[in-house]
């Protein structure tokens, strides 16, 4: 080989070598489908699940991208927009909640699934097992069988001597079981802290005006509400309610205290948004869902609004104020 022929040779292989490179396939985009059943009612739910993704390296646009199916409120439509998600092929759907996550679930069996916060994951149907969830569904669930026993009695404390406690629950907005034991819990609850409990139905937002005119005529001397995904859509109406019938609240999620209801007792839901990013970075990784157990609420929070308390003509004790995760004056 002569002079020139060799030069032209090794110029050519160092040329080669960048060109191969830059042939290499790009790092692979993450495509995450995100069902919600309402985002304008809680968008901080959302900001809390890309806060997850961030801290764990996801940046949407660069590394993961999202299809966003909004039901706007319009829960029928949850089947038809998951349906849409898997028609994408995304590698993860995260549903936000029991009907976003039962919707996604009916619409495919090999896709995996992370609910942000359910009720009861095994009696709807969601998974077989907490511990072993099996099949292509886990995530993280909000429900503990304590919960509406420990608002009322955080209740009790901040109004020593109530005698009568309206209980507003939506029918159907947890499974026949879990619903039973939540009723059942909150009777059992009341006896044991000497107060007499009266049960209020609101099917939908159009019952709200009925429920309250029951609690004004059972001479209800306050309020406590169950857990329901409608009602902390509707937490405002709600809140705005009980301030008109003059009634002391506890609430199931310091989303209500945030619109000046009184007081909250329960799990953080924006950390439990934030939680739901691991388990989609986990499955994104290689693991299986149904080898991840679901979470169970462990923190629970107590949030007191000192404003409504003044408007109510309120003073919470200082013992309570004491333990209060967050007082908002």
């Amino acid at each position: 080989m002569d002079r020139r022929t060799f030069l032209a040779t090794l110029g050519g292989s160092r040329l080669a070598a960048p060109l191969a490179a830059g042939a290499q396939p790009a790092a692979k985009i993450a495509r995450i489908g995100y069902l919600a059943p309402n985002m304008a009612a809680s968008p901080h739910l959302h900001e809390s699940f890309l806060q997850g993704l961030r801290d764990l390296g996801y940046v949407e646009g660069r590394n993961v991208m999202i299809e966003y199916r909004d039901a706007e409120g319009k829960l029928k439509r949850l089947p038809d927009l998951a349906a849409e998600l898997v028609a994408l092929k995304v590698d993860v759907i995260v549903a936000g909640g029991t009907p976003a996550a039962l919707a996604a679930k009916q619409a495919t069996r090999t896709v995996p699934i992370v609910f942000g916060a359910v009720g009861d994951a095994v009696t709807s149907g969601l998974v077989t097992g907490l511990a072993r969830p099996g099949g292509n569904v886990t995530g993280l669930s909000i429900l503990s069988p304590d919960l509406v026993g420990k608002c009322l009695e955080q209740l009790t404390q901040a109004l020593p001597g109530v005698s009568r406690v309206a209980a507003l629950w939506q029918p159907g907005a947890v499974p026949e079981r879990t619903e039973k034991d939540i009723l059942k819990g909150a009777e059992v609850a009341a006896r044991a802290l000497g107060v007499r409990l009266q049960f209020a139905e609101a099917r939908g937002p159009a019952d709200f005006d009925k429920a309250f005119s029951e609690m004004t005529r059972g001479r209800a001397g306050a309020l406590t509400v169950l857990p329901s995904s409608m009602f902390i859509s509707e937490r405002r109406r709600l809140v705005a309610l009980a301030a008109k019938s003059q009634l002391p609240a506890v609430y199931p999620t310091r989303e209500f205290v945030d619109a000046e209801g009184l007081m909250a007792y329960g799990p953080n839901l924006p950390d439990l948004s934030r939680r739901a990013a691991t388990y989609v970075d986990k499955i994104l990784k290689g693991a299986k869902p149904g080898d991840l157990p679901v979470e169970q609420p462990t923190k629970f929070e107590l949030v007191i609004n000192l404003k409504t308390a003044k408007t109510l003509g309120l003073t919470i004790p200082p013992s309570l104020l004491q333990r209060a995760d967050q007082v908002i004056e």
